[in-house]
Formats: structure tokens, C-alpha cells, sequence
């Protein structure tokens, strides 16, 4: 929370919020390797809902950074695509976190540092250790 927070007032004079900034910022990364998502597909890369990007991408849409088109492969999908000035406010905006972000892990050492690439693939794997939420629930009931 504190990350989202802080993202938030860093990017807010760029007109964004940390929502959005995570949608524009993954879709300027997926435009550098040559592909124009559908909005289900930047939904599964991002992990937000599908709903949600609906939502996000059409405020996005009204303050002329990105473009919303019918893919023409499949007529009920919706493509994406930053606008030059999409595209321009990301930069500013990916700038802005990185720095957020170096000074974050200066403690461990910078960004580059052995400490931090540790500790990174450290929380990659905490982060794909699947929870049974099952078992939580069920032990839950019993006590």
C-alpha cells in the first residue's frame, strides 16, 4: 500500500494514478516489443480485471493518451494504443517511478546492487508460491 501511495503522488502531476500508470506502462513496454494487446490480453499481463482496464482505458481514452480500436482479427475485441502524447506522459511518468524506486531500495544498496537482485528474486518467489485459501478457510471454522 505504501508503494501504491507513494506511486500515486509521484505520478498524479503527470494527470495519472498508480492504476493507470501500471496499464500505460505495460502497454508502452508491450508497443517496444511490437505487439498491440487487446484489452483481455493487457488485463492477463498486468493482473488487473478485464473490467477494470475497460474502465481505466476509456479514462485513458478522454485525456487523449491512448487509442481504443476493433481488432480487426476479432470484431468483438478492443485493441490498444498509446497516443504520441500517451506515450510521451509515459515516459515522463516511468522516469518519475524509477526514481521512486531507486530511492526506495537505497538502503539495500541501489537498484543495481546484489543485495536488491536477491532480495528481488527473493519476493518473485514468495509472490508465485500459490496460497491454498481453502485450508486457511477451514482451519478458520474449526477454531
Amino acid at each position: 500500500m505504501k508503494w501504491r501511495v507513494a506511486v500515486d503522488r509521484a505520478v498524479a502531476p503527470l494527470g495519472l494514478t498508480h492504476a493507470q500508470y501500471a496499464l500505460v506502462a505495460s502497454l508502452y513496454g508491450m508497443h517496444r516489443t511490437g505487439l498491440r494487446p487487446s484489452q483481455r490480453r493487457l488485463a492477463d499481463h498486468t493482473g488487473l480485471e478485464p473490467l477494470y482496464v475497460s474502465k481505466l482505458a476509456r479514462a485513458l481514452e478522454s485525456a487523449g493518451l491512448l487509442e481504443r480500436t476493433r481488432d480487426p482479427q476479432d470484431p468483438r475485441a478492443v485493441q490498444l494504443a498509446l497516443t504520441e502524447q500517451g506515450r510521451e506522459v509515459t515516459r515522463k511518468a516511468i522516469q518519475v517511478v524509477q526514481g521512486l524506486l531507486q530511492q526506495l531500495l537505497e538502503p539495500l544498496g541501489g537498484l543495481d546492487s546484489p543485495r536488491v537482485r536477491e532480495f528481488t528474486a527473493d519476493l518473485a518467489t514468495l509472490l508465485d508460491t500459490p496460497l491454498n485459501t481453502e485450508s486457511t478457510e477451514h482451519t478458520e471454522e474449526q477454531s
